[in-house]
C-alpha cells in the first residue's frame, strides 16, 4: 500500500472473517475470564483506555507512514477532484451520517433497540463518518487504476484537516445530536490517536526514506502484520465488554449496519457523479468515490472507547463499521470499474 501499490492481500480481502473470528473469541474470552477483562478497561489516563491506547498506536503509525505531505504539491493538478472529495468528506458525509443516524437509531429502529444506549449508538456513527480514511484508500485506489498521485495528495490533504477540523466536528454533530461529550478526553482523544502518531510516523518516514527506498519498503512490510494484528487484538477486547449486550440483543449489528451501509453508497455514487458532472478523469473519480466514501474506522473505535467506554453502544457501533468495511468497499471497487465506459461517455 505505497505508492505502488500492488493490491490487496489475502489479510485484508478476508478481513471481514477475521473480524467475525474476534468476535467470538472476544466473547468466549469475555465470558472465561470476566475479571481480567474488567481489570484491563480500568487501566485509564483522561478516561482514555491504556492498553488500546498502545494497541491503536501500533494500528495506525505503520498506516501513516505511507502518507506523503509533499504530495500536497499535486493539488493544482488535480483541483476539481480533490475539491469533490473534501466537499464530501468534510460537508456531506459527517453530516448525512448524523441524519441517518437520527433517522432509523432514534426513530424507526427505536423499538428493537435498548433505549439506554440509543444516543450511544448514534454517537458512534457519527464517530464512524466525521473523519475519512487514510490507509486502506491507497489500495482502493489501486483496484481501480486510481491516478496514485492524485490519491496520495487528497490523504495528505485529509490528513492535515483532520489535525483541527475532527474535534470541533465531532462536538459539533454530538451536540446537535444532544449528546454531552467531555471536551478534555475528547482533546487527549485527538492529541493521542491523530497529532502525535502523525507527528512520529513522519519522523520516522523521513528517518528511513533517508536510509533509502529499498529501506523503507522493507520497513512498511515488516511492521504491516503488527497493525493488522492490533487492530484483531483491539477488537477482541471490545467484544470480550460487548458480548453479553451482542447475546442478548443479537439483531442490534444488522440494524446498525442499514444507516452506516445508506451513507457509504449514498457518498461513493455522489461524489462519482460529480466527478463526472465536473469532467474529471476516471482515474481521479475513481479515488475520489472510494476516498469520499470510506471510513477511518481505527480512529473511530479508538475514540468511542475513549470517550464512551468498551461495553458502550458508540464503540460497538463504530466495530460494525470495521465488520463491513472490506466488503463494501470493493463492491463499490466493482461498480468504478464496470462503468468506466458510461462514465466515460458524453
Amino acid at each position: 500500500m505505497t505508492n505502488q501499490a500492488s493490491g490487496i492481500g489475502n489479510f485484508e480481502r478476508h478481513l471481514t472473517w477475521w473480524v467475525l473470528a474476534c468476535i467470538i473469541t472476544g466473547i468466549a474470552l469475555g465470558k472465561l475470564a470476566p475479571d481480567f477483562f474488567q481489570a484491563l478497561g480500568a487501566l485509564k489516563w483522561a478516561e482514555v483506555n491504556l492498553p488500546v491506547a498502545a494497541l491503536i498506536w501500533l494500528m495506525i503509525i505503520p498506516m501513516l507512514l505511507k502518507v506523503d505531505f509533499g504530495a500536497m504539491r499535486e493539488v493544482l493538478g488535480h483541483a476539481k477532484g480533490i475539491t469533490v472529495t473534501l466537499v464530501i468528506n468534510w460537508l456531506v458525509k459527517p453530516f448525512s451520517m448524523a441524519l441517518l443516524a437520527w433517522l432509523f437509531i432514534r426513530h424507526l429502529f427505536a423499538d428493537w433497540l435498548p433505549a439506554e444506549q440509543i444516543d450511544s449508538y448514534i454517537a458512534g456513527l457519527i464517530l464512524l463518518a466525521a473523519a475519512p480514511c487514510t490507509a486502506m484508500v491507497f489500495v482502493w485506489s489501486n483496484l481501480c487504476q486510481g491516478e496514485p498521485k492524485f490519491t496520495l495528495s487528497q490523504v495528505a490533504i485529509n490528513d492535515a484537516i483532520m489535525l483541527v477540523a475532527f474535534a470541533p466536528l465531532v462536538a459539533l454533530l454530538l451536540g446537535l445530536s444532544s449528546i454531552i461529550i467531555p471536551w478534555q478526553t475528547l482533546l487527549v482523544s485527538v492529541s493521542l490517536f491523530i497529532v502525535v502518531p502523525l507527528i512520529l510516523s513522519q519522523l520516522l518516514r523521513r528517518w528511513l526514506l533517508a536510509k533509502g527506498p529499498h529501506r523503507f519498503a522493507a520497513t512498511l512490510q515488516t511492521i504491516q502484520p503488527f497493525s493488522m494484528a492490533a487492530l484483531l487484538l483491539t477488537l477482541v477486547l471490545l467484544f470480550a465488554f460487548q458480548g453479553g449486550q451482542i447475546l442478548s440483543q443479537p439483531l442490534v449489528i444488522a440494524l446498525l449496519a442499514v444507516p452506516i451501509l445508506i451513507q457509504v453508497y449514498f457518498n461513493a455514487l455522489l461524489a462519482y457523479w460529480l466527478n463526472k458532472q465536473f469532467k474529471v478523469a476516471h482515474c481521479v473519480a475513481g479515488p475520489s468515490a472510494l476516498i469520499g466514501a470510506s471510513n477511518f474506522f481505527e480512529l473511530a473505535v479508538a475514540t468511542a472507547i475513549a470517550l464512551f467506554g468498551f461495553d458502550s453502544g458508540a464503540a460497538l457501533a463504530t466495530v460494525v463499521g470495521v465488520l463491513i468495511e472490506v466488503p463494501v468497499m470493493l463492491s463499490i471497487v466493482a461498480i468504478v470499474n464496470r462503468s468506466k465506459h458510461w462514465y466515460e461517455s458524453v
